[in-house]
């Protein structure tokens, strides 16, 4: 990498890592292990600077990198976490009473997120935190828009069983839509 790459480089870490930072987190569940994975991507990236095709549109893959370093990761550990159930228990509730349901609601869709299949956990975080649209999810991580459709049906009906099973103080965060799942 020359000193012109680098500097490029450098400048579009120092835009976009904080932003990257969220999604790590939210793939991973945990600040520690998101630094990790977001310094494992930007490696895997700052190796790669210089051959990327598309220089004024990175992010996309350093996304994808983060995807796939997240999966490779934890690939053994994602398989048998999946709840099934009969019914989906999409009942909207009131908004939580102070400050402290608000608390317990964030743990307890995170950890709810943490259970997710690696991937269906992709789709989320990049779907409601991202707001990408299907297109672009499918892009970034290598799958067809058929794939990222079913992702995220499997997801919402998974995060809805566990947060419903969780009690009222997660249920209160999650809405019929499924907007609600990662606030």
């Amino acid at each position: 990498m020359n000193a012109d790459e680098e500097r490029q480089f450098r400048e579009f870490v120092a835009a976009r890592s904080r932003s990257l930072l969220h999604t790590a987190y939210l793939l991973t569940g945990d600040w520690e292990q998101g630094r990790d994975l977001l310094q494992t991507a930007l490696a895997s990236t700052a190796r790669r600077w210089s051959k990327l095709r598309d220089r004024q549109h990175p992010e996309t893959y350093v996304r994808r990198a983060l995807y796939h370093a997240h999966v490779d990761r934890f690939r053994l550990l994602s398989w048998g976490r999946e709840t099934v159930t009969d019914t989906l228990p999409d009942q909207p509730s009131a908004q939580a009473a102070d400050w402290a349901d608000t608390v317990v609601q964030r743990q307890d869709i995170m950890a709810a997120l943490r259970r997710l299949p690696r991937r269906q956990r992709a789709v989320i975080v990049l779907r409601y935190f991202e707001d990408r649209p299907d297109t672009e999810i499918a892009a970034i991580l290598g799958v067809a828009q058929g794939t990222v459709r079913s992702q995220t049906h499997k997801a919402l009906a998974s995060l809805r069983t566990t947060l419903a099973e969780a009690g009222p103080s997660a249920a209160a965060s999650s809405t019929a839509s499924g907007r609600g799942v990662v606030a």
